[in-house]
């Protein structure tokens, strides 16, 4: 063997090392169930819908006189796989739409509203059609919680206080008077309202100085009314603009509920890559990215903390998820982009985090809710298919308002760009005499043996489910819905206390244990 053979072959070993990182052979996770004292917010598995493409118009909504079948205007395959997600709270109506919302033009008969153009979103006209009433009485029909986001940057304060009064007063009041002649008797309830978006990009570019002054004025004058408590929530920080959430919490304080925080898995601004054309360098580093959140959210609750040691206000990642390139094709101002196992991956890693700092992540919105970045739903005319970020929505909601159990995991790493992404990640919780964990294995090729240590806990019987499929750009279309589908998983047995699961590669599983 010749010496540069030698060296060439020793650098390359070294190279992959590098890239593969360490293995550890088992992966040992120990759950804590007697440290478990914080409850999993069901709100941390909510929804974000904005006027932006066709997230609305032809996602939820197509109007009473649609041949698409529908209730009261509402798409019925759209309905019915909200319904079955138990979405606790759903954001409306932006995003950046909502700081050039007027909510005056979506109420009353919908052929008399006035038109507008969507600045934001790819120039299109707005008709308002749909307006507070329908995005209410939508929430109403779905079961959950409506956030309403109030247009601060080019709003003003009354008009934010009497949508207010209309949407929650039930007394003799002007705006209350003004619902009930547009067809509603009752007030809705309305608990989360949202003091502006992203207050210091296109909800007006602003100073974290000047927006706590801005939001203590308008947080004064939204009312409560007849029993309706609002949650006031602070346009918070973007990604790792850690001053910003230390001038709020400085400046602002108790007067809020809750500060937002928005962090997107985007590998580059000016490049995001494709939706479903990526190699495994690609995969690697948008998991990366992805698991980057930890990091951000452990400084923002820090500096809070500094403030608010008692956690009394909530941290509230209402905007998150992937974003990559448009469908060829597509209007670049829809933001319509394919949703394939990748992205299920993203989705089920960062709500494995957001559940272990639940004590203050109070609320989180992927973005968005139907035909939207990581959407939930795909709609085209009269055909729906459920991606595969909605199956992992599906296998998680288990964690919905459970006792957070705390776990320790040792797993291997893969290095990537310098940075350690773990292969395996894991989350547990308990309710009803029902444990559940959560796992993900992002390992595009080797199968892991995990051993869960239960602590004592005994198993009558464990049932699972997987998200999985032949390759991580597998998506489901509409010629080809069930590409990617959860399945029953078998590959477990309990020993001598431990959960012993073989757990294929590039793949995500929920445990069930009674």
């Amino acid at each position: 063997m010749s010496k540069r053979f030698f060296y060439a072959t020793l650098a390359f070993l070294f190279l992959n090392i590098a890239v593969s990182g360490q293995n550890f052979g088992d992966i040992t996770i120990k759950i804590l169930p007697d440290q478990g004292n914080q409850v999993i917010s069901k709100n941390i598995y909510g929804q974000f819908s904005e006027h932006l493409g066709s997230c609305i118009y032809g996602g939820i909504w197509v109007g009473e006189n649609s041949p698409i079948p529908n209730t009261n205007g509402y798409r019925n395959d759209v309905l019915n796989a909200l319904k079955n997600l138990k979405i606790p709270v759903l954001r409306w109506p932006g995003g950046c739409f909502a700081d050039e919302y007027h909510w005056t033009d979506g109420i009353g008969p919908r052929e008399k509203r006035p038109k507008m153009v969507n600045n934001n979103w790819g120039g299109v006209v707005e008709d308002n059609s749909f307006g507070t009433h329908e995005f209410l009485n939508l929430c109403e029909m779905i079961g959950c919680e409506p956030y309403i986001s109030g247009n601060v940057g080019s709003g003003s304060v009354e008009e934010m206080a009497k949508w207010v009064e209309y949407m929650t007063s039930d007394g003799d009041s002007p705006m209350a008077n003004l619902r009930r002649a547009n067809g509603r008797n009752k007030p809705w309830n309305v608990k989360y309202l949202g003091v502006g978006n992203e207050s210091w990009g296109c909800g007006g570019n602003m100073r974290p100085e000047y927006y706590a002054d801005l939001y203590r004025r308008y947080s004064t004058y939204c009312r409560n009314f007849d029993g309706n408590n609002l949650y006031k929530i602070a346009s918070g920080a973007s990604d790792y603009d850690y001053n910003w959430t230390d001038v709020l919490m400085k400046q602002v304080g108790d007067r809020m509920n809750g500060l937002s925080l928005h962090y997107y898995t985007i590998r580059d601004w000016n490049d995001k890559g494709s939706a479903t054309q990526f190699n495994g360098e690609d995969y690697y580093k948008t998991l990366v990215k992805c698991s980057e959140i930890e990091d951000v959210l452990i400084k923002h609750i820090g500096t809070m903390d500094k403030y608010d040691p008692k956690k009394k206000i909530g941290l509230l990642v209402d905007e998150w998820g992937t974003w990559f390139d448009v469908e060829p094709g597509t209007n670049p101002g829809f933001l319509f982009q394919q949703n394939t196992l990748r992205d299920a991956f993203v989705a089920a890693i960062s709500l494995n985090i957001f559940n272990k700092y639940s004590d203050r992540v109070r609320m989180a919105n992927i973005a968005q809710i139907v035909n939207v970045l990581q959407s939930m739903i795909l709609t085209k005319d009269d055909k729906m298919v459920l991606t595969p970020t909605y199956y992992i929505f599906d296998m998680y909601k288990v964690h919905q308002d459970a006792t957070y159990m705390p776990v320790k995991i040792n797993s291997d790493t893969k290095t990537v760009n310098n940075k350690e992404l773990k292969m395996v990640t894991a989350s547990a919780s308990q309710k009803d005499g029902l444990i559940h964990i959560t796992l993900t294995n992002a390992d595009l090729d080797n199968a892991k043996k995990v051993k869960i240590d239960l602590a004592g806990k005994k198993a009558v019987k464990v049932t699972g489910k997987i998200l999985t499929s032949k390759n991580v750009q597998d998506h489901n279309t509409f010629e080809n819905p069930d590409k990617v589908k959860p399945e029953t998983f078998t590959k477990f047995k309990f020993t001598d206390g431990v959960l012993n699961v073989n757990l294929p590669e590039k793949s995500i599983v929920v445990l069930e244990i009674k």
